[in-house]
């Protein structure tokens, strides 16, 4: 049996026939530790990413805020890039918050290069202003209701293609979107505590 399958196969639950999904975190820059506990609290099974073998291993991801620029280059210097987008290409589940939706996002407007070019949106970095600006406001979520959306330093979407699904929005922009099984995010919905978005995204 393949490595990946005995993690899989060892994820199996005690108390049933419940497979414990493994979800990683892309660990190299931002608070993927948050959002670590938050899948712990879904009961999912979190696993910090940093190399190949550990992105294998894992059923789907989550790519947390930071510094984009910063996760560019560490996910460049990992050797990550291309089998990131290979995996988002193959239909894994993603979910992007901040800094993970420009990541994904297939334009930055004057900004740098994409990364991952996965979802058909334009983001404007920072767009909500700097870390002095940051706010929360309850937002409308379809498929989960309402939930507090902490915005940091957040990007707004400029546009998205036909085939982007605008899952919520705030003063007329969207900050919830879904494309195939990548949902990108503006807000930071870990540091509110619900888990509802991570168990939507990534089929928790």
């Amino acid at each position: 049996m393949c490595g990946a399958c005995r993690k899989r196969s060892a994820s199996q639950s005690a108390a049933g026939n419940r497979v414990t999904k493994r979800v990683g975190v892309l660990a190299l820059q931002g608070d993927f530790e948050a959002h670590a506990r938050l899948l712990e609290k879904a009961r999912a099974d979190a696993v910090p990413v940093r190399t190949r073998d550990e992105l294998d291993s894992v059923d789907s991801l989550v790519i947390p805020g930071g510094e984009s620029t910063t996760i560019a280059k560490l996910a460049t210097g990992y050797d990550l890039v291309e089998p990131l987008r290979k995996r988002g290409e193959q239909g894994m589940p993603i979910l992007g918050t901040c800094a993970g939706m420009i990541v994904c996002a297939r334009r930055i407007v004057e900004g740098d290069e994409p990364l991952l070019s996965l979802v058909d949106i334009s983001v404007h970095r920072n767009a909500y202003g700097r870390q002095v600006d940051s706010f929360e406001s309850d937002i409308d979520v379809a498929g989960i209701g309402e939930m507090r959306a902490v915005f940091i330093r957040a990007p707004w979407i400029e546009d998205a293609g036909p085939g982007v699904e605008v899952l919520a929005s705030y003063d007329d922009r969207p900050v919830v979107v879904r494309q195939g099984a990548i949902t990108l995010v503006a807000f930071h919905p870990e540091l509110a505590g619900d888990d509802r978005l991570h168990r939507l995204a990534l089929g928790l």
